[in-house]
């Protein structure tokens, strides 16, 4: 037996200073700057402090024309310390609740800026997002491939088979398609948005198809977008019952609950919706009062990751499942991916298909493995989201004529 290597003096207090961080305590962390850009339909922030770290955060749809919104909220942040972010979000929105802070753009720039909070508190701290939002029930999120099959002119049954079984033999278990035409000849009338009969065959013929290509178990989401009528709504849910779907997403808007609440209890088919509901408080008489099956939040314009955890966590009070919605870049991606992990009623989470082959998604960050395996989101271990913005790719595909990270 070889005799052990000795231990050289001092080496272990050598091992223990080089663990300890080298910059100030994180109570003299201060903010000193907060910067956006845009692309597409996304907005992205960092938040930057005195001590070289940063925090990135992205918000989508409701972000048009919001650089002003940024600035103001900065000005505001400077010589805070970052690290509650549950405080600052509230204060924020407190201190604007006559300046729009009950929804729309606001609440999607306050949904960025929060996750990057969220972000820099765990870089600060050395902790992934999920340990700080009290640790995790899972260590990879189940995805559906979101076939963006609507980037087709008037796709047939064929198209939605053919780009069903094509995700599953990428790996994913669950496929998402959208039924709602505004160009389909069988409309009647292009504001009036009740569905004709040859409109409902055409809707059934696709997801039908789409089963048949895929097979009793793989799941299948339908997309509605919330332009329908109740009578459509109804029709639809009943006439998708054979084709067993995981849900129909909003069939009509949602900002009527009593609709909701008569399209879910009339038909077995579940009913989702939440992408257009902003923070808790829009949730809690849809859930009270069984207005649907699975709630679909989009954390990156609902108020923010702790919101969304709050939202979650309040579903689960009346057992029903949290599937988030998501359209943002990988960014977006893996901070809901850190609140999926950190729930227990977790269902599915939202994946774009373009985002594995348009190369745009991968320039604009900067991220070290696979984005997406076997139809699962691995969650990153990393301080903070685990994500950061690759500036020089996103510059490629800046908003033309709006500063960037100015």
């Amino acid at each position: 037996m070889l005799p052990l290597a000795p231990i050289a003096f001092g080496e272990g207090y050598k091992k223990a200073v080089n663990r300890v961080p080298k910059l100030s305590a994180p109570s003299n962390l201060r903010i000193t700057d907060v910067k956006c850009a845009y692309s597409g339909g996304g907005l992205f922030v960092k938040i930057y402090t005195n001590q070289g770290i940063w925090g990135s955060g992205e918000g989508v749809d409701a972000v048009s024309g919001t650089y002003f919104v940024v600035k103001q909220i900065g000005q505001r942040l400077k010589g805070q310390n970052p690290l509650n972010p549950n405080r600052i979000a509230e204060q924020l929105r407190k201190a604007n609740f006559f300046g729009g802070a009950q929804s729309g753009m606001y609440v999607a720039v306050l949904s960025a800026i929060e996750a990057a909070l969220w972000d820099l508190t765990g870089k600060a701290l050395g902790l992934p997002v999920y340990q700080l939002l009290g640790g995790k029930f899972r260590d990879k999120c189940r995805v559906y491939c979101d076939t963006e099959l609507y980037t087709v002119n008037r796709p047939v049954p064929s198209d939605y088979a053919k780009a069903a079984s094509d995700a599953v033999k990428r790996g994913y278990t669950a496929v998402k398609f959208d039924i709602d035409q505004a160009n389909d000849p069988n409309k009647y009338d292009h504001f009036n948005w009740t569905a004709s009969n040859a409109e409902l065959e055409r809707m059934y013929d696709a997801i039908a198809a789409v089963r048949k290509a895929i097979g009793p178990h793989a799941d299948i989401c339908v997309d509605m977008h919330g332009r329908y009528d109740a009578t459509t709504g109804r029709k639809v849910a009943k006439m998708m019952e054979p084709l067993n779907l995981m849900w129909l997403e909003e069939p009509v808007p949602a900002d009527n609950l009593e609709v909701y609440k008569t399209i879910a209890q009339e038909s077995s088919t579940p009913i989702c919706a939440g992408e257009n509901i902003y923070l808790a408080y829009g949730y809690t008489r849809l859930l009270s009062e069984a207005g649907v099956d699975i709630v679909m939040p989009d954390l990156q314009k609902c108020g923010g990751l702790g919101e969304g955890q709050r939202i979650a966590n309040l579903a689960n009070l009346y057992y029903v499942p949290f599937s988030p919605h998501m359209v943002g870049s990988f960014l977006g991606a893996m901070a809901t991916a850190h609140v999926c992990a950190s729930v227990p009623n977790f269902q599915v989470m939202e994946w774009q298909t373009l985002s594995d082959t348009e190369p745009r998604w991968k320039e604009i960050v900067t991220y070290d493995k696979p984005f997406i395996e076997n139809g699962f989101l691995t969650v990153s271990d990393k301080p903070g989201i685990g994500v950061e913005i690759n500036e020089e790719g996103l510059k490629k595909y800046a908003t033309p004529g709006v500063p960037f990270f100015a």
